[in-house]
């Protein structure tokens, strides 16, 4: 079953650090079989409080997309993610 992480950047403290972080985070999926949805796209506010942006990612199995997170590839570049920005992120399963 496919699992998806969600990004939600809510506010930006340091972009430096953020560009640094996306600059990084590339290289994490080299070993992964991920699939980026959405990255930064437009959005349309049905409910609530608009994120300053939304990242969606595809992976085969919420296993898989644990494997992806908890790698030292993107640990490492996930530093800057933490020094530069509040994000929530969340993994879901598909249905």
């Amino acid at each position: 079953m496919s699992a998806y992480v969600v990004f939600f950047k809510e506010s930006t403290h340091d972009q430096s650090e953020v560009d640094a972080y996306l600059e990084h985070v590339g290289k994490s999926f080299e070993r992964h079989d991920a699939k980026i949805l959405a990255a930064y796209g437009e959005q349309q506010v049905l409910e609530g409080t608009a994120p300053e942006g939304v990242v969606v990612i595809e992976f085969p199995t919420a296993a898989a997309a644990r494997a992806w997170y908890d790698s030292p590839e993107y640990q490492a570049a996930a530093e800057h993610r933490f020094r530069g920005a509040i994000f929530r992120v969340v993994l879901v399963e598909g249905a």
